[in-house]
């Protein structure tokens, strides 16, 4: 019996051992690549960032950008290593005194997906907002958690784009 409880002991230690190697965390041996000039098949326009969003925003991994194609905003994050402080963009909108409903996972007119939901707070106009994360290679994720242990068991490699859009 004691042998059977090593054996799940020791499988267990295996199994997250990658997490805890010692490793240093993927930084990047590229340096962040340039924002994209168009979205979808629309000119971006870069939007300033505030004082409180560039002061929530020290510290992030990577780089962050906010735009508008004329008729979304768009916010794009350079994601250099995985990182907690990435989150779904469901919880910032919570935070910022919304209600979230109908989520969902969605495919646009070129079939790639987005995790999608329906942001509204108090009086103002609903908005639709959707996520995805993408990798240099082309792997796209709906789920930031899903993403971020790909990202740490080293099955994909940064930086990472991730595009929240509202509309």
């Amino acid at each position: 019996m004691k042998t059977i409880y090593l054996l799940l002991l020791a499988s267990a230690c295996a199994a997250i051992a990658p997490v805890f190697s010692g490793d240093p965390p993927y930084t990047g041996t590229e340096a962040i690549p340039k924002w994209p000039p168009h979205f979808q098949g629309r000119t971006l326009q870069e939007l300033k960032m505030d004082g409180r969003e560039r002061t929530f925003l020290a510290g992030f991994p990577g780089a962050v950008a906010r735009f508008t194609d004329g008729e979304r905003d768009i916010v794009m994050r350079w994601v250099t290593q995985p990182t907690r402080r990435l989150h779904p963009a469901e919880d910032c909108y919570r935070g910022l005194g919304f209600e979230i409903s109908q989520p969902r996972v969605v495919s646009d007119a070129d079939r790639t997906q987005w995790r999608c939901f329906i942001a509204t707070r108090g009086d103002e106009e609903s908005r639709e907002v959707c996520e995805q994360l993408q990798d240099r290679e082309g792997h796209r994720w709906t789920d930031v958690s899903a993403w971020y242990w790909a990202a740490a068991f080293r099955r994909s490699q940064g930086p990472w784009l991730v595009t929240t859009v509202a509309e």
